[in-house]
């Protein structure tokens, strides 16, 4: 936020992408490192910069694990980003710290945000108000290592689709060595991942339940959260198709070629381009009956609370370009991750594409969870499942926990 000269105001009632600056401005922008979604921003600051040479952008990354903090520890001493990125999930602990501001309904008017984008788009408004908007969007499927298949007598070009035949091939792709110890995983386990949401939005609505209720409270606590731990957990402890904590994460594993399957979202897709092996991608398995059931999620961009004058007229102009059409289309070719327009999603190539096309299905069925303290929430499962994995606690009683701790969560910030 360090300023060259004076910009014009924007003029009431603006459009969208009419935005205007007329003297030079310096604005920051940050988010987390992922090299993939690093580069894709370069790409985009060089077009905004070179259609816009009246603004700068800087733009400034930190580790993921410290991210949130940094944000936090700038706006304390008076600084900060001018436009930043946040989870959705983190969106009511950035607006109760005011680091961040709704955006101006004259220059993001709501209704045509409403009409464009994907629904899930709502998870950022907040009563009337809209505080960031996505560049892209996420759903999960099921990767696996098309080599891997062949060699355990697998056909590559049919994998798995329900959950049945998914735990067939998880076991006919499983390696051991002389002391039964997994060298190669038939599927990762990593709860600190995607896992916790398969469980969350997909194992317990397969087995009959919802993880929370209308009013937000959870609801897992009873058979269908039991029956999605069992069957979670039943990997490691029963099946021995998978371990938590090999390789450290399941994504290294999979990259690797030591995990014939993972889980794991759209954003995987620019980061296992370069994988030395074949692998394919398919909807994530339904149950015996052929439910489906996915999440959906995205990073959003949001202007920073401190952002005024002319940093704030250059930021709004920067937003708008950044979740525009031409954004979304670099972004989907650098990263991965979906359009978050539906235009520009839903494209005959798209809907045709192997690759993208079971992320998009999995969009037509999936749920957002709201969170309330994302990280905590996400710890409350990983703690969970490691209850009946490293300490042998029952699943009742790890889920009983669990419940307790998460409505814990939920309470504090509902007060």
């Amino acid at each position: 936020m360090r300023n060259k000269a004076k910009l014009a105001g924007l003029a009431a009632g603006i459009s969208f992408l009419a935005l205007g600056s007329a003297q030079a401005v310096e604005i920051e922008y940050w988010q987390y490192v992922f090299d993939t979604r690093v580069q894709a921003m370069d790409q985009l600051i060089e077009k905004f910069e070179a259609a816009n040479p009246d603004i700068t952008v800087k733009q400034v990354t930190f580790p993921y694990a410290d991210y949130q903090t940094r944000v936090v520890a700038a706006k304390v001493a008076g600084q900060g980003p001018d436009v930043v990125q946040l989870f959705y999930g983190w969106l009511d602990n950035f607006v109760n710290g005011e680091l961040i501001q709704p955006l101006d309904p004259a220059v993001f008017p709501p209704a045509e945000i409403e009409a464009d984008f994907f629904p899930i788009v709502s998870a950022m408004k907040r009563g009337d108000a809209y505080y960031g908007l996505p560049t892209a969007v996420r759903s999960l499927a099921l990767f696996y290592n098309k080599a891997l298949f062949t060699e355990a007598g697998l056909d590559p070009a049919n994998p798995p689709q329900n959950l049945v035949d998914f735990l067939a091939a998880a076991e006919a792709t499983t390696k051991r060595d002389g002391g039964g110890n997994i060298t190669s995983a038939g599927v990762t386990l990593d709860m600190a991942g995607q896992d916790h949401h398969w469980w969350r939005e997909v194992l317990i609505r397969q087995n009959g339940g919802v993880p929370y209720d209308e009013a937000g409270n959870v609801a897992y606590n009873d058979a269908a959260g039991a029956a999605a731990l069992k069957y979670y957990t039943d990997l490691q402890t029963v099946s021995k198709v998978g371990q938590v904590g090999f390789m450290d994460e399941g994504q290294a594993a999979f990259r690797a070629g030591l995990a014939a399957m993972t889980i794991d979202g759209t954003f995987r897709l620019g980061a296992f381009a370069d994988n030395p092996f074949e692998w394919g991608v398919t909807e994530l398995p339904a149950d015996a009956n052929g439910l489906r059931s996915n999440y959906s999620s995205y990073f959003a961009n949001a202007i920073g609370s401190g952002a005024q004058g002319e940093e704030l007229a250059a930021s709004q102009k920067f937003l708008a370009y950044i979740t525009s059409p031409e954004a979304m289309e670099i972004w989907l070719n650098v990263v991965g991750e979906l359009p978050a327009r539906r235009d520009v999603a839903l494209t005959e190539a798209n809907l045709a594409d192997p690759i993208r096309a079971p992320f998009l299905k999995g969009l037509e069925y999936a749920h957002t969870t709201k969170f309330y303290d994302e990280a905590g929430q996400r710890q409350v499962a990983i703690d969970m499942v490691n209850r009946v994995l490293l300490e042998g606690q029952s699943i009742e009683d790890s889920i009983a926990a669990a419940a307790t701790a998460e409505q814990a969560i939920i309470d504090a910030a509902t007060k």
